[in-house]
Formats: C-alpha cells, sequence, structure tokens
C-alpha cells in the first residue's frame, strides 16, 4: 500500500512591494523551488500600494503615479512563485489592509468605476492567469488551519500574539502576517486527557526596512522570515518559523 504524500506548506510574508527586499526575495523563491512544497499560501501585503492609501490623500504620494509599474512588478514576482511551485498545485492568497486600499479608494473617491470587474485587486494583479486563489475574507484551507491577513482582530506587539487571539475567537489554529513579525504561540485545553491545542502563526516580513521611512528611529520590532505548515504522521499541521538574517535563511 502506497504512503499518503505528506503535505508542506510553504507560507510567504508580506512582502511589501515595491519596498522588498530583493537579496531575501531571490533566496526564498529559491527555497521554495527546492523545498517542493504541496501548497503556497501567502498572508496578503504582497502589493504595498501607498498610492491610494489615507496616508497620501492630497499630498504627492497619492500623484505619483507609480501604483501600475508596482502591480505588474507584483505579478511577475508572483510568477516566479508559481514557477517555483509548479503549476499543478495550490497557490492561495489572503486578502490585506494595503490591497484594500485600491478598492477602498475607488469606493470612496470614484464609486461609478466600483461595479467594474477589472478595478478587482486579483484582476489587477492577473492572479487568474497565475492559477492563484485569492480570498477576500478568512477561510480554513486545511483541517484546523485558518488563513487571515492579521488586521481582523487585536494587534499585539508580542510576536504570535495578534495570531492567537484570533484563533481564540475562531476556535482553530490561525496563520496571519500583518504585524510583520515572526512567531508562534500555543495554547491547550481540555479536561482528563482529552485535550486540543491551537496556535497562532505570525510569518514576518521580507521588507527592505530602510525603505519604512515612516519609522522615524529606523527600526522595529519586525523580523524577516517565513512560515511553515507540516502535516505529520497523525495528520495535524505543525506550524515553524523560518527567520532569515541579511538575505540569507537560517536552518539548523
Amino acid at each position: 500500500m502506497s504512503k499518503t504524500k505528506q503535505n508542506r506548506i510553504v507560507i510567504i510574508p508580506d512582502l511589501q512591494i515595491p519596498y522588498h527586499h530583493p537579496k531575501s526575495l531571490a533566496t526564498f523563491i529559491e527555497f521554495v523551488k527546492d523545498y517542493k512544497p504541496t501548497q503556497l499560501w501567502c498572508v496578503g501585503d504582497e502589493l504595498d500600494a501607498p498610492e491610494p492609501s489615507r496616508w497620501n490623500k492630497g499630498y504627492a504620494g497619492e500623484y505619483a503615479g507609480t501604483l501600475q509599474d508596482s502591480i505588474d512588478e507584483t505579478h511577475d514576482i508572483m510568477l516566479r512563485f508559481r514557477n517555483a511551485l509548479g503549476w499543478d498545485k495550490p497557490f492561495i492568497i489572503q486578502r490585506s489592509n494595503h490591497t484594500d486600499r485600491i478598492e477602498n479608494y475607488v469606493t470612496k473617491y470614484a464609486p461609478a468605476f466600483e461595479p467594474l470587474r477589472d478595478i478587482k485587486v486579483e484582476n489587477l494583479l492577473g492572479y487568474s492567469d497565475l492559477g492563484i486563489t485569492y480570498l477576500h475574507r478568512m477561510k480554513e484551507i486545511v483541517p484546523g488551519w485558518v488563513m487571515a491577513h492579521g488586521d481582523e482582530g487585536r494587534l499585539s506587539k508580542v510576536p504570535g500574539s495578534t495570531a492567537l487571539s484570533l484563533a481564540h475567537t475562531i476556535g482553530k489554529s490561525v496563520v496571519c502576517g500583518h504585524t510583520h513579525r515572526l512567531g508562534i504561540q500555543h495554547e491547550t485545553t481540555g479536561l482528563y486527557g482529552n485535550n486540543k491545542t491551537i496556535f497562532g502563526l505570525e510569518v514576518g516580513h521580507m521588507m527592505d526596512i530602510k525603505q519604512a521611512s515612516y519609522l522615524t528611529s529606523g527600526v522595529a520590532n519586525w523580523q524577516q522570515g517565513f512560515g511553515l505548515l507540516v502535516q505529520n504522521k497523525q495528520n495535524k499541521y505543525v506550524p515553524y518559523t523560518v527567520p532569515m538574517i541579511n538575505g540569507d535563511i537560517q536552518l539548523p
């Protein structure tokens, strides 16, 4: 009897294109190619989209004329991920506050264009051509695990706590981004050995922090890296964080 193939999921963190870290990104894509996961997930904020943000309203950034370039670059990078993964495996991306900026801007300032299908972010980014499933809300993708972006609940400065707080609300383990922090927290409850453990997994970021001009001190409690979910022999999914330092993956 043949053994069931182990499900191994690689989770892309916030990339914040065009403010991503090119070396880290190239190393990560090569890892995906070599690791041969069965699925690839992304927690969102793959595109930063500063131009339509409320912070830029009425300022020069709103009129920069660079949004299409960033959209094209995001599509090209997601194509690189798709080629590394293979075209026959699930590739899923979660909605996020940064990609929401485009549709929110249209809704608020150009509502006549809101019904147009091409305005939808997944269409702007050409995800259907890449075989990418775009989620507009949190969803349980594998048994016991929900992917969120991280802005759906209470934000914590402690790595893993934002995801675990969402897990408490949902009653299932949660993987998310948004915090740019890399960490795992878990909690076990039960009675007389009938236990249940839920996890909160936050998968860090892959941004070039030098381009985060809003960080006045140039530092933040952020960690570069990505996440893994690996199916064990009991068909449970075990979370892992993989840190990156100076663009290099830190594996034992």
